[in-house]
């Protein structure tokens, strides 16, 4: 079955859009494991213009689902991840100006980096994720630099899923069987939501866990946060 793991950042906006605690982060993580996710996600950024790097000491202490701390690896962000010991890491190659993450790792250009990287966080006993595009070279680079999952960056299939979704998704089903032959874990995010989660989970193969913000925080303002994750938690299991 695969997992649904929700990030706040986008609630940490809306917070840092006032100052003060509202709405309250840690709350909101808490009632997102109440409500059904199987997980927390947060992107800190150099700026923290969302999610802050007291944020995740904070909520390493009271989340008990799957704890996913997603950045680019820069020092400060190694430390944070080293002193918490998450569940998992997912690398992600976003510029610190960045809006949000727009390509995955060119997982054999930067092999050596990476190898350093995941050697680092393996050894704290950190389960490793890289952020790849759905190219199966790509893939086998990251099998060679020996991460236990991928996440396949799934903007451009949700771009072309209004107009051609069978086209749009044959790219990741290619991806993910690769990933099954190396024995890689299978991670997808960026872009999904309830108009095309439900297809994407029923034709990639062995996909573990999703990670869902924009679209779902969105869906929670007219749905209400409770009901919004049960419905993408059925997208995950309803027919696949």
């Amino acid at each position: 079955m695969t997992r649904l793991s929700v990030n706040i950042n986008k609630v940490a906006t809306l917070r840092n859009a006032r100052g003060g605690n509202n709405p309250d982060l840690v709350k909101v993580a808490l009632d997102c494991e109440r409500f059904g996710a199987q997980g927390i996600t947060v992107h800190p950024r150099p700026d923290e213009r969302h999610i802050r790097y007291r944020d995740v000491l904070d909520l390493h202490e009271v989340v008990t689902t799957e704890f996913n701390i997603e950045g680019n690896p820069d020092d400060r962000f190694i430390e944070l991840v080293k002193r918490v010991k998450p569940v998992q890491v997912t690398l992600v190659p976003d510029a610190p100006d960045a809006i949000t993450s727009n390509a995955g790792w060119d997982t054999i250009r930067h092999a050596d980096h990476l190898r350093g990287l995941i050697e680092t966080f393996r050894a704290e006993g950190i389960r490793v994720s890289i952020f790849v595009d759905a190219d199966e070279r790509m893939v086998e680079g990251a099998k060679a630099v020996g991460t236990d999952r991928i996440e396949l960056y799934t903007e451009p299939y949700a771009a072309q899923y209004p107009t051609d979704r069978e086209a749009a998704v044959a790219p990741f089903v290619r991806a993910a069987l690769k990933a099954q032959e190396l024995g890689l874990g299978l991670n997808a995010g960026h872009d999904l939501s309830l108009d095309n989660l439900r297809f994407f989970a029923q034709q990639v193969p062995g996909l573990l866990e999703v990670s869902i913000g924009h679209a779902l925080i969105c869906d929670a303002l007219y749905l209400g946060l409770e009901n919004t994750i049960q419905l993408y938690r059925r997208c995950l299991t309803e027919g696949v």
